[in-house]
């Protein structure tokens, strides 16, 4: 597996596969092509189907835009002028190595395309390139074992944490720990915004954002409700943070950005667990995400919803669990019932909006990763399926489920409520 800093990507959102991994592959294709005064993008499937409502094209340009006038845009002391992006949506075409496919091309003054490349966004902001494979989010692979059954029998070997498994492979980098620093900075940046905003998220479904209404009533509540009310609340402002193009963390992706925050954000106002202890949940969490990542998917076009708020539910009942005090295989079985219960769930965002059902989903996913952790912790740590089979029947389902039902806006509540 890679470094566990690939989970955590700190950007704009409101999706890290449509417009966190478009805007970098253009940006990747104008550093390979500097002269490029016109290019061609299209995209395919769930990018076109859904690009729209996820601010694809306003990606695309930004990238595109904000990229021709660096310092490096001069040639012989002028600068040149910013020529055009031609966006092409393809929406039933789907090219083979993932649904999220782009095609980047330059356009000469006749209008002929040349230099055409191939980009897939993947899913967590990474992207891969055909033609550059040096362009591709691939970095070495730093950890030896890659299933929870192995790490949860490294730590009964050893005696240590998830965490300190993660301290021991790539401890040694000087940027791990500040960069979980900065994660945790941003992510009680992104609630603390979220929850002073009111009006409307942006877009045609109007939706009043509901953080800030959801933190005042919780505080009227007795401690149970308020509980609820709370990680309700927390998780609410970093998601409508996201649906509105704000600064947030992918946890693991933007679709899923607010349940870790919103889980971690309330214990240690609870409990007042230090930052460091804080940091090192984190780093549990993002293990996590990255066992899912290298046997499954984390992209909601290519396994539907389970992949993002599925895997963001057991991230963030492993992290909570640790900082209560839970074994390792206490961990492991929060983080299955987590992702267990999220089988099946489809991405039907409708209007191609992360909004309706997303924004929803990841507070009630908050809240179930709480129960989760509650319940493994009542118990020894065994159980009799595993966070691994989870993860392969998740992929499995994923497999299974019609495109209609992938980050397409075909099917369920996108086309029931068109």
């Amino acid at each position: 597996m890679k470094s566990i800093k690939l989970i955590y990507k700190i950007g704009k959102g409101p999706s890290s596969s449509h417009t966190m991994g478009p805007f970098k592959a253009v940006r990747s294709y104008l550093e390979h092509h500097p002269d490029a005064h016109h290019l061609h993008v299209t995209l395919y499937g769930s990018l076109a189907a859904t690009g729209k409502g996820h601010l694809t094209d306003i990606a695309i340009e930004e990238a595109y835009q904000t990229w021709r006038w660096t310092d490096k845009e001069t040639i012989e002391g002028n600068f040149r002028r910013a020529g055009d992006v031609d966006i092409e949506w393809r929406p039933k075409e789907v090219l083979p190595v993932h649904p999220n496919g782009m095609k980047i091309a330059s356009v000469n003054f006749d209008g002929d395309q040349y230099d055409k490349w191939t980009y897939y966004s993947i899913g967590g902001g990474d992207i891969i390139c055909m033609e550059s494979p040096e362009e591709s989010s691939e970095e070495d692979e730093i950890y030896s074992l890659s299933t929870m059954t192995e790490l949860l029998d490294w730590c009964n070997r050893q005696g240590k944490e998830y965490w300190e498994y993660v301290d021991e492979m790539e401890g040694k980098d000087p940027d791990l720990w500040p960069h979980l620093e900065l994660v945790w900075k941003v992510m009680c940046e992104a609630v603390e915004r979220g929850i002073d905003q009111e009006g409307s998220l942006p877009g045609p479904l109007h939706i009043r954002r509901k953080a800030s209404s959801y933190f005042i009533r919780a505080e009227g509540y007795g401690d149970v409700l308020r509980t609820r009310g709370l990680i309700f609340s927390y998780a609410l402002a970093v998601s409508e943070e996201n649906a509105c193009g704000g600064t947030i963390v992918t946890a693991p992706t933007c679709g899923s950005c607010g349940v870790l925050p919103g889980v971690l954000y309330h214990v240690k106002k609870v409990y007042g667990f230090s930052d460091k202890r804080i940091v090192r949940a984190l780093a549990t969490a993002a293990l996590i995400g990255n066992v899912v990542k290298q046997n499954a998917s984390i992209s909601g076009a290519e396994v539907g919803c389970q992949g993002e708020v599925g895997v963001a539910c057991a991230m963030a009942a492993a992290a909570v669990t640790q900082l209560m005090g839970g074994s390792p295989a206490q961990i492991e079985y929060a983080a299955e019932m987590g992702l267990e219960h999220h089988l099946g769930l489809t991405c039907d965002p409708v209007c191609g909006l992360v909004q309706i059902p997303c924004i929803e989903r990841n507070a009630y996913a908050a809240a179930r990763a709480l129960d989760a952790s509650i319940y493994a912790l009542y118990t020894d740590g065994r159980h009799r399926v595993s966070f691994d089979q989870a993860v392969k029947v998740m992929k499995e389902t994923g497999k299974d489920l019609p495109s209609l039902y992938k980050e397409t806006g075909e099917g369920g509540l996108a086309k029931e409520l068109e």
